[in-house]
């Protein structure tokens, strides 16, 4: 039974995804005003010696590439089956970033004084007007706030990890044990044939590499990394992503006859830096049991950071320690096995001084 919708629903469903639309339009925009405040930056003569105003024109190229990315992936949206409420091409929407490029790198470069923000304050300077111009060409029926463009640079690290050279030892490090698991607990089913016929959920799947690795595993041949296309899946593989949040897709129980349409319908459920998403541990371990079929396999990978501990909205959180967490998944109904730590970094610069290492939870674990 397919999960129906109300009007209400879809609506909101349509205007949430009108403004990602609009927040991925208005990247370089929004990035004009901090390059305005950055180049604007006092002892210049000492910082040029430092090479710091040509570390800054890498900084201005660099948001301008990825501006042009951002703007391919929107380009046409209609693909995601959503219909826009305003024109998908308004134009050259990185004219004025290009333009604010062009002028801070010329000879006539001089210093202004104004607000750190970006979205409607003027400045005296004519090197500026491009941020004035940019303000006033894109005044849309939504105004991506800050925090929208925090979670649109986190979109861009994820796609470094998950679909770039870049990040491929961190998705070996993470996905390769948790891909190996899943082959060895079907191992009574070595044909394609046969493989073609499990199902497996990936909650939390950001991007959709691991689930797209897995629905790889299907065929016996080698894959190019990362030279993959998302289209090149073999024949017949049965690949989708659902947005949304994870309870409410999955969890979703009707009254009439207690029949739950997820029930016992996977074979398998990955996740990967996923459980410390949930506000209630509970409830995420419980749907992982209740969806698995008689034997299906539940593979975990990830650290414990609990996502909403001291929250500002005072949502309710239950923060359970390692050993806690393992304890509620027996006592739901886990056989755990193949427990190890795997250390490994997310989303991580290579060459950045700075760097997080995660002593991560793998274990494997059946539905008795």
């Amino acid at each position: 039974m397919s999960q129906t919708f109300s009007d209400a629903d879809i609506e909101e469903e349509q205007k949430h995804f009108s403004n990602v639309i609009a927040t991925f339009q208005q990247y370089a925009q929004y990035s004009v005003g901090i390059l305005i405040i950055m180049h604007h930056t006092g002892d210049k003569e000492l910082l040029d010696v430092l090479g710091y105003r040509q570390k800054l024109q890498e900084v201005d190229r660099a948001i301008l590439d990825n501006a042009e990315f951002l703007k391919l992936i929107v380009a046409n949206p209609e693909i995601f089956g959503h219909d826009l409420d305003f024109p998908k091409d308004a134009g050259d929407d990185n004219a004025d970033l290009r333009t604010f490029h062009d002028l801070s790198h010329g000879d006539a470069h001089s210093h202004s004084h104004g607000h750190p923000h970006h979205h409607s304050h003027s400045h005296d300077h004519e090197n500026v007007t491009p941020d004035r111009r940019a303000v006033s060409q894109y005044q849309r029926k939504y105004k991506p706030t800050d925090f929208d463009m925090d979670k649109l640079r986190s979109t861009l690290k994820q796609f470094v990890r998950d679909w770039s050279q870049e990040g491929k030892e961190e998705r070996d490090t993470c996905y390769t044990p948790i891909k190996d698991a899943l082959v060895a607990h079907f191992s009574d089913k070595p044909s394609p044939e046969l493989r073609q016929n499990i199902r497996v959920l990936v909650p939390g799947a950001g991007l959709g590499r691991l689930a797209y690795d897995v629905a790889n595993l299907a065929m016996l041949r080698p894959v190019k990394i990362p030279d993959v296309l998302p289209s090149a899946l073999p024949a017949g593989s049965n690949f989708s992503l659902v947005a949304g949040d994870f309870e409410e897709i999955y969890g979703t129980e009707y009254e009439e006859g207690n029949f739950e349409p997820q029930a016992g319908q996977w074979d398998a459920v990955l996740t990967c830096f996923f459980i410390d998403t949930a506000k209630n541990i509970v409830n995420y371990l419980r749907i992982i049991h209740r969806i698995l079929a008689p034997g299906g396999v539940w593979i975990n990978m990830g650290p414990l950071l609990w996502h909403f501990e001291n929250n500002a909205t005072n949502d309710p959180s239950i923060e359970l320690d390692l050993e806690e967490v393992k304890m509620l998944a027996r006592k739901i109904g886990f056989v755990i096995s193949d427990e190890r730590t795997i250390d490994t970094t997310y989303t991580s610069n290579s060459r950045s001084m700075l760097g997080y290492v995660y002593k991560t939870a793998f274990w494997t674990a059946t539905k008795a």
